[in-house]
């Protein structure tokens, strides 16, 4: 099924943008972690919208109810079940509008697929309303790894044509992850951030949208960890990463840069700082084989301008079978990319955990 996912930590996500509620089971978590509620609630407040005029004004508080798998205070090692109500829809919106495809959408592709039976309405399954009950996951696999060591963590490399500054490949500091979680737009070189709004809020005036790129970073995690071919680390995380909304393209390390270099030039050369094992650079991402090799993981992840824009847009008729002139209404992010950041580190946290399941199945 495709709502499903994981070898050894298996997820299942469920619902529509407006539907009653949508929600995710998780199976394969060990009895008795205690989870800290507050730090989820944290995590859901990053992505849910309705914050600030950088975002939809539509307003959820993504407020996860978990109906199994937990009791006093602890998981039970049981599937743990968690569902999220659906408050602030206006379904109205898509019903003048539902035999028309919205260009960049799934409701095309999504008819086809599901014999015109599928949920038009916020675009159903397809929206990147669903990535909640990803984030409440990731949320819980980041407390697991945390207190192995290991902290993800993301920021802003660019919105449009504005740039920020990279993570030093070979040096990123946990507080300076942590430190990023707590911005709006978190950028490592700060000048950044009004260009980056102002850019939003132009394509926002001209009821139009933004892409970007967001460049993600995961620390302290051990060499050995991957099972290649077809488990590689960089499988794994980009299966995931594929599955969230906009995601259009992902490169580890300098990625597509590598096409322009000598093999002099990108090859990261190894020493010993005292017993643990380093490299000079890391142009590979902290990854050789589909293997971690102990450096950071680094990758980017590139995000689509958001699909649902208010300029006029030619499309067609799915009923009439005619070609036509559409004008989306509804509330819409101008620029989803700041909202993406914690479903990145969700998904990432989803695959690490897995991974290091398969190494050491139940101690973790």
């Amino acid at each position: 099924m495709s709502g499903m996912w994981g070898n050894n930590l298996k997820i299942s996500i469920f619902g529509e943008s407006h539907g009653n509620s949508i929600g995710i089971t998780i199976d394969g978590l060990k009895p008795g972690i205690e989870l800290d509620i507050e730090k989820i609630s944290m995590e859901m407040k990053r992505r849910s919208p309705g914050r600030n005029d950088l975002s939809t004004s539509r307003k959820e508080s993504d407020i996860p109810e978990i109906v199994s798998g937990y009791f006093n205070g602890k998981t039970t090692g049981t599937p743990l079940c968690a569902i999220i109500k659906n408050v602030d829809t206006r379904s109205k919106d898509y019903t003048k509008t539902k035999d028309l495809m919205r260009p960049s959408h799934a409701d095309y592709t999504g008819y086809i697929k599901y014999l015109g039976f599928n949920d038009y309405r916020g675009g159903g399954h397809f929206s990147g309303r669903i990535t909640a009950p990803l984030v409440f996951c990731g949320a819980i696999c980041k407390q697991i790894l945390e207190k192995r060591g290991i902290e993800i963590g993301c920021h802003i490399k660019k919105i449009k044509n504005i740039e920020d500054s990279s993570f030093d490949f070979t040096n990123v500091c946990k507080d300076m992850l942590i430190k990023l979680r707590n911005n709006e737009l978190p950028v490592i070189d700060t000048q950044k951030e009004e260009d980056m709004r102002r850019v939003i809020l132009e394509s926002k005036q001209q009821g139009d949208s933004v892409g970007g790129v967001v460049e993600c970073c995961v620390v302290g995690i051990d060499a050995g960890i991957g099972d290649p071919f077809f488990n590689s680390v960089e499988s794994v995380i980009s299966h995931l990463l594929f599955s969230v909304p906009a995601v259009k393209g992902v490169e580890f390390g300098l990625g597509f840069e590598m096409a322009n270099m000598y093999g002099s030039q990108c090859n990261d050369e190894f020493y010993y700082d005292g017993d643990t094992v380093k490299t000079k650079t890391n142009n590979n991402g902290g990854i050789l084989g589909g293997i971690t090799s102990g450096m950071p993981i680094i990758f980017r992840t590139a995000i689509k301008p958001t699909a649902s824009i208010l300029k006029e847009q030619d499309t067609i008729n799915i009923s009439d079978k005619t070609n036509e002139i559409m004008k989306i209404e509804g509330r819409h992010d101008p620029c989803i990319v700041q909202r993406v950041i914690p479903v990145i580190e969700a998904v990432t946290a989803i695959g690490i955990l897995d991974l290091l399941k398969e190494k050491e199945k139940w101690s973790i």
